[in-house]
């Protein structure tokens, strides 16, 4: 009975434009998200590395930390690296320093401050980095040489062209 008062399903099959669309690989990942995924594994393992090494890093400390580091640069400065508020960093920069991570001292104007990393910011820069040099060899097997080295030289010309290198 409940059929006799009910249509049936008039749902729209794509257009043949759609299809198209669909079959040209619509729906395959962006760039955006293919930089993304990689750059997530890679923040995930230096993190884990950075606490299973006696750290006590966040997410957001590490970012503040990464390549190429906030060493000799203003808070309003790695602020805008980080996509930060100021504030946000500022409260950052004074929990690494009191964690002896960093110290934040007048730059050369004597106005403005300067982050300078201390020897136990640095050691976790060569972890992050001892990290990724583990990671790029995983990756080299997954990829091969000749691949692996492709994708590197791809991307530091793109970073090179958008005046990141």
């Amino acid at each position: 009975m409940y059929k006799s008062f009910t249509s049936p399903s008039s749902k729209p099959r794509p257009s043949e434009s759609a299809r198209a669309e669909i079959a040209a690989g619509l729906g395959k990942p962006l760039i955006g998200a293919l930089l993304r995924f990689p750059r997530e594994v890679v923040v995930e393992r230096m993190l884990e590395a950075v606490n299973a090494g006696g750290h006590d890093l966040s997410a957001a400390e590490l970012n503040m930390l990464m390549y190429p580091g906030p060493d000799g640069k203003r808070p309003s400065a790695l602020a805008r690296e980080c996509g930060m508020s100021r504030q946000s960093v500022n409260y950052l920069l004074a929990g690494l320093e009191a964690r002896d991570y960093l110290r934040r001292a007048d730059g050369e104007s004597g106005v403005a401050r300067v982050v300078h990393l201390s020897p136990r910011g640095r050691s976790v820069g060569l972890l992050m980095r001892k990290t990724v040099v583990q990671i790029e060899r995983e990756w080299t097997k997954v990829l091969g040489t000749e691949r692996f080295e492709a994708l590197r030289d791809t991307l530091v010309d793109l970073s090179r062209a958008l005046g990141k290198l």
